[in-house]
């Protein structure tokens, strides 16, 4: 979808909320994720409109409607009045967006408790944070506004800390590396991101082997940075892609998950201040692939 601006002057985010049936808070952040560009180009939610800016929405989202509660198992780690941890399984959508309606970890969420915090909309009740539909492992909701403030300022500063593991196509020859290639929307399939020079953000990713095998190499990572698919574009980048990525590898067996789990987390309760950290087992079809490894 493209617009043409027939006025000047005018935040892009204020201007767009006039034209388009979004909040101004979905348009900052479908701005900041180069969902909407100018000129081809993106642009902060500050940019101020010029007459006859090409203004083209790249991804459309769902408009932000109530929510519906649905009941769904949920492997909830830790909890209390404040927070609650969860281990989240992989192909679950955490919550609604373009093409995902039903059944996300939101609508679970809902179901299982109307204390949630409401910071993000009533569509997100209590995400903080998200995970890739086809990643598993920890994640943490706010359950109080307070907390979600804290936690998402914690998150934006780096002060989360979480390690995932993940199993990749290919013997990586390197017992280390950093990743330091930057990370935007592909310029040649926009449901895809990619490490490119244009419209993108810092992007550094920390890889260490775990453990090498005939055609696979088990990993942990850590990220600096928080981008968009980040894991699996910096690995598709290097040659060694996430095994069973269902959009970066080709390589992929079916009725299984991605091989990307959020295996721990630490982090400074929002709250009561106190040092947090959880750990978690990898699912079991990921830990049944490795034993066919050994």
């Amino acid at each position: 979808m493209k617009i043409v601006a027939d006025k000047e002057g005018i935040r892009i985010d204020k201007y767009l909320s006039e034209q388009l049936e979004y909040s101004r808070s979905i348009l900052s952040k479908m701005l900041e994720e180069g969902d909407i560009l100018v000129n081809e180009h993106q642009v902060k939610p500050s940019y101020l409109t010029h007459l006859e800016d090409e203004i083209e929405v790249v991804k459309h989202y769902e408009k932000e409607t109530t929510l519906t509660p649905k009941e769904m198992p949920l492997d909830i780690v830790y909890e209390d009045k404040d927070i609650l941890v969860i281990n989240k399984p992989t192909g679950v959508v955490v919550h609604p967006g373009s093409g995902n309606r039903e059944g996300t970890l939101a609508s679970g969420l809902l179901y299982y408790t109307s204390s949630l915090s409401d910071v993000n909309g009533e569509v997100r009740p209590g995400i903080v944070h998200r995970l890739d539909k086809d990643t598993s492992g920890l994640m943490l909701v706010a359950k109080s506004n307070k907390a979600h403030e804290i936690l998402a300022e914690d998150f934006k500063v780096h002060a989360v800390k979480r390690e995932y593991v993940a199993l990749l196509s290919g013997v990586f020859p390197h017992n280390e590396a950093k990743i330091d290639a930057p990370i935007g929307r592909d310029v040649k399939n926009r449901k895809r991101m990619a490490v490119t020079g244009e419209n993108s953000k810092e992007a550094i990713t920390y890889v260490k082997v775990l453990k090498r095998f005939k055609n696979h190499t088990l990993v942990s990572l850590n990220l600096e940075t928080g981008r968009t698919h980040q894991i699996r574009v910096h690995m598709h980048y290097i040659g060694y892609p996430v095994f069973n990525d269902p959009v970066y590898n080709h390589q992929v067996i079916p009725g299984v998950g991605q091989f990307l789990h959020s295996k721990t987390i630490t982090f400074t309760h929002p709250i009561t201040k106190e040092k947090m950290f959880f750990d978690s087992a990898l699912p079991a079809y990921f830990q049944e692939y490795l034993d066919t490894l050994e």
